[in-house]
């Protein structure tokens, strides 16, 4: 991956295997077990920090007070207190706070955020993301899947949910969700579902969006087609007896869809960032929005369904 204006000079991993690895492939590279070493560094201007949850807030923080510019792994940060945090520790000091929700910088999703004006009225957003694993140890399904199609909507929309509800089981460990099944209400009408499943026997990455006038399909797995658009709809008549339905069906085109890499968008997008001085597409804030739908929906996961308002959902 060549970044214009950047180079990657030093890896830090606990795994010291892994390290060895990476030193045989790429000799030049600085290898150490010690990120304190990476963050004190002055010849270092930006890191990358891909870690557990649990961990992102803690090493933002630090790189954030070192100077560092910094690219986090999705979510942000384990709480909403956690990232507006690291917002005000970034804006402070006039660095970028970038997060790597990779989905937004897919070719298919750009594809798709150009196709929304021709939908009309927005009615759902129904979203499935299920696979056989990974099982995690510290996150349920939703901490784990959830961000990625939670950007994906905002990133669409470009709206906030004014409720939030999440049910969902934990057949492994009862107290980390495996199954879930998630609903955001928005305002006029408009509704998001999603389903995420660690336990599924297949793979299923799978997108609708309907609106008044066309209907978007976005398939994932679907590497000839991977966005489609139907000239579809439904439009109700006045009638005396009971409302009548009629049903539009016409034609389904799959617009060309560019094959750049989303993992060469979001790193060229962080280095554009940092040397322009601009914002990045997923930055801090947007980072935060997404981290606000998940804490809403741990709560009400773990309170029956309850629907909750996102800032209130601690």
């Amino acid at each position: 991956m060549d970044i214009k204006g950047a180079w990657i000079s030093h890896i830090c991993d606990l795994d010291k295997n892994a390290l060895a690895r990476l030193n045989k492939r790429y000799p030049s590279l600085v290898t150490t077990t010690e990120y304190k070493e990476i963050l004190r560094s002055p010849k270092i201007d930006a890191v990358v920090i891909a870690t557990p949850v649990r961990t992102h807030f803690s090493l933002a923080r630090e790189a954030l007070l070192e100077g560092k510019h910094v690219l986090v792994e999705k979510p942000l940060a384990a709480s909403v207190r956690e990232a507006e945090q690291l917002i005000k520790i970034a804006q402070k000091a006039q660095l970028c706070l970038m997060v790597d929700h990779t989905f937004v910088y897919s070719e298919p999703v750009k594809a798709l955020r150009k196709l929304m004006s021709e939908l009309g009225e927005l009615r759902y957003f129904d979203s499935v993301r299920v696979n056989l694993g990974l099982f995690q140890k510290d996150i349920n399904v939703i901490w784990d899947l959830a961000p990625h199609d939670l950007s994906i909507l905002l990133y669409l929309i470009d709206q906030d949910p004014e409720e939030v509800s999440a049910i969902g089981i934990g057949h492994i460990n009862p107290d980390i969700e495996n199954t879930a099944y998630l609903v955001l209400k928005f305002k006029n009408r408009f509704i998001a579902h999603f389903h995420f499943n660690w336990l599924s026997p297949v793979k299923i990455r799978q997108t609708l969006v309907a609106g008044s006038k066309k209907m978007l399909v976005y398939d994932d797995l679907n590497a000839l087609e991977q966005v489609k658009i139907y000239d579809y709809g439904v439009a109700q008549h006045k009638n005396k007896s009971a409302p009548l339905v009629d049903y539009r069906t016409g034609d389904i085109y799959s617009p060309h869809v560019e094959k750049t890499e989303a993992l060469y968008n979001v790193c060229n997008d962080f280095v554009h960032s940092i040397i322009k001085d601009s914002k990045p597409v997923s930055d801090g804030t947007f980072g935060l929005r997404v981290v606000r739908i998940l804490e809403a929906a741990q709560y009400s996961i773990k309170h029956g369904g309850v629907f909750v308002r996102p800032e209130n959902g601690s």
